[in-house]
């Protein structure tokens, strides 16, 4: 395997993890699947609709959110919106990101390098 085949596949294992938390940080109010994908673009998250979709159908089905179609409009459109219980773990799973990045940050920042005061490597468990 090729250096850029293995920098693709990391790339997208690290990507993977982030849309959910993208999807639902976008759904408090109701919005159709092709706005999500405009929307998580101009935020630099860009998304396949054959990666969006799928996953709008997982977490419906995990009691997330909730759809409904709208066929006033010339074309009809599903919209997507956050229930109460998918509104309490996307706060839980933002407040996990926001510690993951603080710790990430820190990470990156001493390259290699132990924290000081925790030479032997040695830190308390998360």
């Amino acid at each position: 395997m090729g250096k850029e085949e293995v920098l693709s596949g990391l790339l997208m294992e690290l990507r993977r993890g982030t849309i959910v938390l993208s999807v639902l940080s976008q759904l408090t109010e109701p919005k159709y699947g092709y706005s999500l994908v405009t929307q998580l673009t101009e935020y630099g998250l860009p998304v396949e609709t054959n990666t969006l979709y799928p996953l709008l159908r997982r977490l419906e089905g995990q009691g997330l959110l909730t759809s409904e179609w709208n066929t006033e409009e010339s074309k009809p459109r599903k919209y997507y919106c956050i229930t109460p219980e998918g509104k309490e773990i996307y706060e839980k799973l933002k407040k996990q990101w926001q510690q993951t990045a603080a710790s990430m940050e820190r990470i990156l920042s001493a390259d290699g390098k132990a924290l000081p005061g925790k030479e032997d490597g040695m830190t308390e468990q998360l």
